[in-house]
């Protein structure tokens, strides 16, 4: 039986909805018809050649020289397209410049709230580009930011675009390990950097962080230094730098846009690196161009001149996600700060504030704004809001009921998953479909995405890897210093050859689809697999637990052991408690979803990116030692796991 509709779209919705006039489009210029989204999906992924071109006709790209074909017959991860075509992701952008609405708007815990014109913006950016093509950057050079998510960001990250330079950035949270294992990979030739930032009130210099960072990439010509605590960086002048507002002082002329092959290299995005360096993952110009148009336009539903928001850090891809909606017109917001402070209802109050027409977060935020009973509803004015995107981990069920009967009741929730590897989601939004309790709506087009079992069977209503099984053109282009291409294949291709195996599970269903957590953290328990975030899932439903994390442990004697650890939100673990938590599991699951032992502890280990560790925490349980469990650069809280490598496993105790 389904779950029950929270939402369904008006035929007001349905019709003004970009999906619609794309449907439309289709019909007249192309003779296609289709009776609803599976019919036009199922279309995308056998026909991903029309498909493709459909949409790079259709959002109008500007393709300077003419392609040769669409897409070569070569198997992922080698598929080459739009051969011959040049464009800049960045040239787009500026195609839907208006002098109605701002470019930016942006609001932090230190600054009050401010805006960017377009006009602004351009003239930014020209003079940032001007700089750039003084010091000789050319196309193929590496500009590495160590910033958080302020619009010194963006402009940069346009004018290195804009010239071909491959963009790639931290967020100043991460420390000089973590920065350092990451760019020191790509080899910059500029870095631009913050003096520090404020976090849930308080202030953080990195000023000395950047010199040590500095210290480890001999490649750096030329810093900029951005300041943000003061007006004049902390540290003084570092040698060979130079202060962000000189070059917005130098004289410049209109922005140029560099034509450049559709493959070109556009950033480089880093997976979380927790079990060693993290991978250099690079993607395209003209492969973001056409999915961000896609994933936005049609499935997102952003029109021009609505306030694009997401809760973001600029180490997270949901950061370059949030630029792409300048694309369609749509003016971004960018908040830097904790979600948290002063307290829960401080981005409510900014959706209020603007007001909000897209608010994206975290299904963690999400779960802390119920568990901590908050009623944005009665506090705030959020008719603007159109619709609330999640992602990070999956929205369990009484996340979606908490989000119609606290945020909005009528609201449109646009769970989603993807990831790095593609910048965008695989499955997520669309405004013809209902949204199912616990459910995301759908797989996107082009994203020829399926469950399958451990032999390559596929499954539909029961749990399997998701894979994808056509190739998309944002798929990376390749892994940097990745030349035979080891890295690339053994992330995706070692399990099902020539499918791409994302490390998720899945349920497809027949009215949507739910993620079930990362496949590699998979509770194998008495030969059945269960997905962590069912467990997850039922955990959120006790109040008194703030967070969770559960491994599960083979044994040598053939037996398992399933812990789960809590983090509580005050006051102690009682039998009380733990009896909750085993019969809601029961009770929702199954007896095998019942850990073995539930123990109290004071944080969970995350990484940077915000991912529980749940599989190097098992390693650590079974005894491995912390530097060969993870990279300990890659951890947020690292005291955490202090925890974990004295506990006692059974037979120890």
């Amino acid at each position: 039986m389904a779950n029950k509709i929270l939402w369904k779209p008006d035929e007001n919705v349905k019709s003004h909805s970009a999906m619609n006039h794309y449907a439309a489009w289709l019909a007249k210029e192309k003779n296609l018809h289709f009776a609803d989204y599976d019919e036009m999906w199922q279309w995308s992924v056998s026909k991903p050649e029309d498909f493709w071109e459909s949409i790079s006709q259709y959002f109008k790209i500007t393709h300077h020289a003419p392609y040769q074909n669409v897409m070569s017959n070569d198997p992922m991860p080698n598929t080459k397209w739009f051969e011959g075509s040049e464009l800049n992701y960045a040239e787009h952008i500026f195609k839907n410049k208006f002098s109605s609405h701002p470019a930016i708007y942006f609001y932090s815990e230190s600054k009050e709230l401010q805006y960017i014109t377009w006009i602004e913006l351009e003239q930014k950016v020209a003079a940032v580009q001007t700089y750039f093509l003084q010091l000789g950057l050319k196309p193929g050079d590496r500009v590495a930011a160590y910033l958080p998510n302020i619009p010194e960001a963006s402009i940069a990250w346009l004018a290195a675009i804009s010239i071909g330079c491959i963009w790639t950035s931290c967020s100043p949270d991460f420390g000089t390990e973590s920065v350092v294992d990451r760019f020191k990979q790509v080899e910059p030739r500029l870095f631009i950097a913050v003096d520090g930032y404020q976090y849930n009130g308080k202030k953080f210099d990195r000023s000395e962080v950047v010199k040590s960072i500095l210290a480890e990439l001999p490649t750096v010509e030329i810093t900029v230094l951005v300041p943000y605590l003061n007006e004049t960086f902390a540290s003084g002048r570092l040698a060979n730098s130079i202060e962000w507002k000189q070059i917005l002082n130098q004289a410049h002329g209109e922005i140029q846009f560099l034509l450049l092959p559709f493959s070109h290299p556009i950033w480089i995005l880093f997976s979380s690196g927790t079990t060693g360096i993290p991978k250099a993952i690079t993607h395209s110009h003209g492969g973001v161009l056409l999915e961000h148009y896609k994933y936005l336009s049609l499935h997102n539903d952003v029109k021009p001149g609505e306030n694009f928001f997401w809760f973001t850090t600029t180490g997270w891809m949901m950061w370059n996600f949030t630029q792409a909606a300048l694309l369609v017109g749509a003016t971004i917001v960018l908040y830097d700060g904790s979600p948290a402070y002063p307290d829960l209802g401080r981005l409510w109050k900014l959706a209020n504030d603007i007001p909000i027409h897209h608010f994206g977060t975290s299904a963690p935020f999400i779960v802390a704004c119920m568990k901590a009973g908050i009623v944005p509803a009665k506090e705030f004015n959020l008719e603007s809001l159109r619709s609330i995107g999640s992602t990070g981990s999956p929205l369990p069920s009484e996340g979606f009921d908490y989000v119609y009967e606290s945020i909005k009741s009528n609201v449109w929730l646009c769970s989603m998953s993807g990831g790095t590897d593609v910048a965008t989601a695989f499955v997520g939004s669309c405004p013809w479909l209902p949204v199912y309790e616990g459910e995301i709506q759908c797989r996107a087009l082009g994203c020829d995405l399926h469950a399958l079992d451990e032999m390559g069977n596929e499954v539909f209503g029961e749990v399997g890897e998701m894979v994808i099984k056509t190739p998309m053109p944002s798929m990376p282009v390749f892994f940097w210093n990745d030349p035979d291409q080891q890295k690339y294949l053994s992330s995706y291709f070692e399990m099902y050859p020539g499918i791409w195996r994302h490390g998720d599970w899945i349920k497809i269903l027949k009215e949507g689809l739910i993620i079930l957590g990362r496949s590699d953290a998979t509770l194998n328990r008495q030969g059945v697999r269960i997905g962590t975030a069912e467990i997850y899932r039922a955990v959120d439903q006790i109040p008194e637990i703030k967070d969770s994390l559960i491994v599960n442990i083979e044994l040598p004697n053939g037996s398992d052991y399933m812990p789960l650890f809590v983090v509580l939100n005050g006051g102690s673990l009682t039998d009380e408690i733990k009896g909750r938590i085993r019969d809601v599991l029961r009770k929702n699951y199954s007896p095998r979803h019942v850990p073995d032992e539930i123990i109290a502890v004071h944080d969970i280990p995350y990484t940077i990116s915000g991912k529980k560790m749940e599989t190097p925490v098992k390693k650590i349980l079974m005894g491995k030692p912390i530097e060969k469990s993870l990279n300990i650069g890659s951890v947020k809280n690292p005291d955490s796991l202090k925890f974990f490598e004295s506990f006692k496993m059974p037979g120890d105790k």
